[in-house]
């Protein structure tokens, strides 16, 4: 897959609704709402890469295996979801 790089928090939202992921370790349904519950309503930087099997776009698969969304110092995380590797999330806020 090739990368992709969103400042528009409305394409990100837009993206991150279309995007699901099934396999070892975290799943969701729809990124975006894992996103709100980690606290970022608004996102404003989005970029993934690689490719995970487990993910789809738009119903589609594989999708991409990283995600990183940022929202001012609040950061949110999915990665792994290759073979051997469970996904996982991580969050981080920035003092």
């Amino acid at each position: 897959m090739e990368p992709i790089e969103l400042n528009d928090p409305a394409e990100i939202q837009e993206f991150l609704a279309k995007i699901t992921f099934q396999g070892e370790g975290f799943n969701s349904d729809a990124l975006l709402g894992d996103v709100f519950d980690a606290g970022l309503d608004w996102p404003d930087f989005l970029r993934a890469e690689g490719e995970d099997p487990g993910a789809s776009y738009d119903g589609k698969s594989p999708a991409w295996g990283k995600y990183h969304v940022r929202q001012g110092k609040r950061v949110f995380m999915v990665y792994g979801g290759s073979p051997g590797k469970p996904r996982r999330t991580h969050f981080s806020e920035t003092p």
